[in-house]
């Protein structure tokens, strides 16, 4: 006979890697695993819920016994689930699969906020995420939420690691050929790659020999350049501050708390890494727009943000909260 555990399987799963964790009820964690990427617009929902279900076999868990579920409840927080047709499509799937007596299903920003809300709280705050792309929410005591689509340029998104890292290159291959005006960009990006010029890093690029997936390794170049001075890669970190307060302050407007003191929670690498450059210009943009908003950085990771949304669906007490947050520092 299966046994329906008392317990939250928390999920995150990024275009890059995908995080579970099992909890319990009193904020333990008793299993963790990792798998792939996540990438349902790629391989389809039923091929990345697969990705999910690789993860839980990594942590060593089974999804369902011959009894029913496993689990209490499933909190998954997943990249890509950018529209809510889309969350609702992901959520039967993984209820298809019989892993959770419930299931709940969000983009995963929503993880980031929830990590940075204190264990009680009502759910008033925005968050932003700017890792490998770039994305905004927000959420109030009474269940309004404001969200973009988040789905690249087409939706007006600008910046993110990738995105960062595209900008770059371009700056860079017009500094050098005369399009542009002079920037450090034109040396320090083909001589990570071990190229002399941008003339031969782009050919490399165009041919193959350089992965596009690598492309995000310039992102820390980009800001290392904008440290030392550069004009332009210092204009680029500024672009990429001032529509993290633009997504942020609209966001804020748009749930009516632009009077009122509460989290804009910021997370992601490109935010997490703490370059002077960035944030201390989004801190100044801030102050400007949305003087009542407290910043605060998260660093944890995002699966923490799911488990604490699945001890919300448990009831669990406040000192669960405490215990799952000291697990992941």
């Amino acid at each position: 006979m299966g046994v329906t555990l008392p317990s939250v399987l928390a999920i995150d799963a990024g275009n890059s890697k995908t995080d579970v964790a099992l909890i319990g009820p009193d904020g333990s964690v008793l299993s963790s695993g990792q798998a792939g990427g996540f990438q349902p617009p790629r391989t389809g929902v039923a091929a990345a819920v697969d990705v999910l279900a690789e993860a839980m076999a990594a942590g060593g868990l089974c999804g369902s016994g011959p009894s029913g579920p496993r689990f209490a409840h499933v909190s998954a927080c997943l990249a890509n689930a950018d529209f809510p047709a889309e969350e609702r499509q992901l959520a039967r799937e993984i209820e298809r699969r019989g892993w959770g007596r419930t299931t709940t299903v969000r983009n995963d920003t929503f993880a980031l906020l929830r990590s940075g809300l204190p264990a009680g709280a009502d759910p008033c705050g925005v968050a932003v995420v700017c890792g490998a792309g770039i994305n905004c929410v927000g959420m109030t005591p009474d269940g309004r939420t404001a969200r973009f689509p988040a789905v690249g340029r087409i939706s007006g998104d600008w910046g993110g690691g990738g995105g960062l890292a595209e900008e770059a290159l371009w700056c860079a291959a017009r500094a050098e050929d005369g399009r542009g005006g002079p920037t450090e960009l034109a040396r320090a990006l083909p001589a990570h790659f071990g190229h002399t010029s941008m003339a031969s890093l782009i050919e490399a690029m165009h041919l193959g020999q350089v992965e596009r997936a690598r492309r995000h390794e310039l992102t820390p170049v980009l800001f290392a350049v904008a440290a030392a001075g550069d004009p332009v890669a210092l204009s680029l970190v500024h672009r990429q501050a001032d529509e993290v307060v633009a997504m942020a302050s609209v966001a804020l407007r748009r749930l009516d708390l632009l009077e009122r003191e509460v989290p804009v929670v910021l997370g992601g690498s490109v935010l997490a890494a703490g370059h002077p450059q960035l944030n201390d210009r989004i801190a100044e943009g801030l102050a400007g727009r949305a003087p009542h908003a407290r910043i605060r950085v998260i660093t944890a990771p995002p699966v923490l943000g799911a488990g604490l949304l699945g001890l919300d669906a448990l009831g669990s007490p406040p000192e669960a909260y405490e215990k799952l947050r000291a697990h992941f520092g």
